[in-house]
């Protein structure tokens, strides 16, 4: 499947339940970025009226607002549900339901003119399915390959997440530009089918009998409260990224298709922009399999603040090149950033907790979003588009500067690997068993996009 020369340059593609992981990783993100594109044209197509030709931004707000809102509820508990089964089963469930409600769309969309209130409900059902989607992935990737792969892993995971995000990116703008949001969104939603066979054929061992006798949930989101609270490089990070990412999911993913549409060609453009992203992703994901800084938090900290440059490039009004550039610069610093976070939780939190905390991480990144989407356009309607996107970019540095405040995100170093033995199984290509499934002891004492969000989400 892979040339000799690859596996022997990167050992864990030996491992089958990998390279299935790899598989669904291309196909999942590619239908994804359907949706990032199809959701956004169709409601601005459907919302086109006299007093706003280009589309009603405060429409858009809502509706992208219900995309992320049940995160704020399904994070935790697709949490505590990835602690207790094999969360691949959980991904299934999710990309299930985005199938559901990115297909219905799209559906809809071709054949008649839906409401706002359907589209928003349709939307919370895509959101539900995104929000148990994210802790599901951090805890897979980590029983199934051995601790000492775990970033090369992750840096190739995401490099294949990253490519099909960018081919998917381009693709699907063309899509919408030539025959409508309609079929950009029926795509993502047969192709999140298509992953349901690969996931359910991985071989991924439970965490052990502790598991399957678990305590309550409250109890269980108690103990994960507790360990996420215990490292204050974890929450302080989350907290600057919960007021980036609000800043900007409002100033850049809402009123980026706006901009697009009106300044820069519409549809073909915001997938040029999101493609260049995409590469930047690539190359960062590239870099990421050889760099290993000696501070990730700080680095971490300062690739928040650098999130700015999105809504600024729109707010400048620059040529679509400088924004491509800017994109591109973007994706690689949020790439490095991504896998270096990933790395890092991994390796510091133990895994019979690692679903649950990254539940509350992903909570307290995501749950400004909501915010930030809801407000933009009203924001945008009263002081102008890009006096609201510069307001976005100024947040996001403030936020930097704050947390930076703090000695031990300054000073934080990478840790050495936790002892997690993963699930057994024979592979395809060396024969091998692996050794069965286990929870060794917890390493780390001290001292972190998505989904779909490549993320800031990046998973």
């Amino acid at each position: 499947m892979f040339p000799r020369a690859l596996v022997r340059r990167y050992p864990v593609l030996t491992n089958r339940d990998f390279r299935l992981l790899l598989i669904d990783r291309l196909l999942a993100p590619m239908a994804a970025s359907f949706s990032l594109v199809g959701v956004s044209f169709a409601v601005l197509a459907l919302t086109r009226t006299s007093a706003h030709p280009a589309g009603s931004t405060a429409a858009l707000s809502y509706v992208l607002a219900a995309q992320i809102a049940p995160s704020l509820v399904f994070l935790l508990i697709g949490g505590v549900v990835a602690d207790r089964i094999p969360p691949q089963r959980v991904i299934v469930a999710a990309n299930l339901m985005v199938a559901l409600g990115e297909g219905a769309f799209g559906i809809l969309v071709l054949t008649s003119h839906p409401s706002l209130w359907l589209m928003i409900g349709l939307e919370v059902i895509t959101g539900t399915g995104v929000a148990i989607f994210y802790p599901a992935s951090m805890a897979l990737l980590p029983r199934l390959v051995p601790a000492d792969q775990l970033q090369q892993a992750s840096a190739l995971s995401r490099l294949t997440m990253n490519a099909a995000t960018m081919a998917g990116a381009a693709l699907a703008g063309l899509v919408v530009a030539l025959f409508g949001a309609g079929w950009a969104l029926a795509a993502c939603g047969v192709g999140m089918l298509g992953t349901v066979p690969l996931l359910l054929s991985m071989r991924v061992g439970s965490l052990g009998a502790e598991r399957e006798h678990a305590p309550g949930m409250v109890r269980e989101l108690r103990e994960g409260w507790s360990e996420f609270r215990s490292h204050t490089w974890l929450w302080a990070t989350v907290l600057q990224f919960t007021v980036a990412l609000a800043a900007w999911y409002g100033g850049f993913q809402v009123l980026g298709p706006a901009v697009a549409k009106a300044h820069l060609g519409g549809a073909a453009a915001w997938g040029l922009i999101t493609a260049a992203d995409s590469v930047g992703l690539i190359v960062g994901g590239l870099v990421s399999l050889r760099l290993t800084p000696r501070r990730p938090i700080l680095f971490v900290a300062l690739s928040g603040g650098a999130i700015a440059v999105a809504p600024l490039s729109l707010a400048m009004l620059l040529p679509l090149p400088l924004i491509l550039l800017a994109s591109f610069g973007l994706g690689i610093a949020i790439e490095m950033m991504a896998v270096i976070w990933n790395v890092t939780m991994t390796t510091k939190i133990p895994a019979d907790k690692l679903a649950r905390v990254s539940a509350y991480d992903g909570l307290g990144s995501m749950m400004g979003m909501p915010v930030g989407a809801l407000v933009a356009g009203p924001i945008a309607a009263a002081i102008g588009v890009s006096a609201t996107q510069y307001g976005a970019a100024l947040v996001t540095l403030l936020a930097a500067a704050l947390v930076l405040t703090s000695r031990e995100v300054r000073t934080t170093r990478a840790a050495a690997p936790v002892g997690v033995s993963r699930s057994g199984g024979q592979d395809a290509l060396t024969g091998e068993r692996g050794p069965q499934a286990g929870v060794g002891p917890a390493g780390g004492q001290e001292v972190v996009v998505g989904a779909y969000l490549g993320d800031p989400a990046g998973v």
